[in-house]
């Protein structure tokens, strides 16, 4: 069995993507930051939801193969695995929406996750966007950025949750 690289923070998936951390559970990364790197098989211990700019071909994740497009979202949640090892060296381009378990305590969110079954691995497709769908994802992470860009304050979860709420309930549709 290959290795599979292990990430439990948000801090360590930043920091692999050669980015700083505004938040300690809620991040808005962007991949093209990250060094090119060889495929592998990658665990995360957070809800992570990638949108690749460009067809990165066919990506192994659970049982299923998913038809890894441009303009793709692709959903994981806390202890999932995906990739596959490999020698062939790609460049990641596009985001990934990163967000901790613990950051959702407390809120009504936390008790709603199960209706978002795209984080399941039964699921046998990404989410594929046409272009008006594109443009309510690509609003929703960047109401998430500019928040994140704020100082953090009474206020910054609620509004947090919120986009991540809106992000996800267009993500069902």
């Amino acid at each position: 069995m290959d290795p599979i690289t292990t990430f439990d923070t948000i801090k360590q998936y930043c920091a692999f993507n050669n980015q700083g951390v505004l938040h300690p559970q809620i991040a808005l990364v962007d991949l093209s930051f990250a060094n090119p790197r060889k495929l592998q098989r990658m665990r995360f211990n957070f809800y992570l939801v990638f949108l690749k700019e460009i067809k990165c071909g066919d990506l192994r994740y659970g049982c299923n193969t998913y038809d890894y497009d441009e303009g793709t979202l692709v959903f994981l949640a806390p202890g999932q695995v995906i990739g596959q090892a490999g020698e062939e060296v790609y460049q990641p381009i596009g985001r990934a929406l990163a967000f901790h378990p613990d950051f959702l305590i407390g809120t009504a969110l936390a008790g709603n996750m199960e209706e978002y079954t795209f984080f399941s691995y039964e699921a046998n497709e990404a989410l594929h966007l046409a272009e008006r769908e594109r443009g309510l994802i690509e609003d929703c992470l960047t109401k998430v950025d500019r928040e994140l860009d704020q100082t953090i304050d009474k206020h910054t979860k609620r509004l947090l949750i919120s986009h991540l709420q809106l992000f996800l309930n267009y993500c069902i549709r």
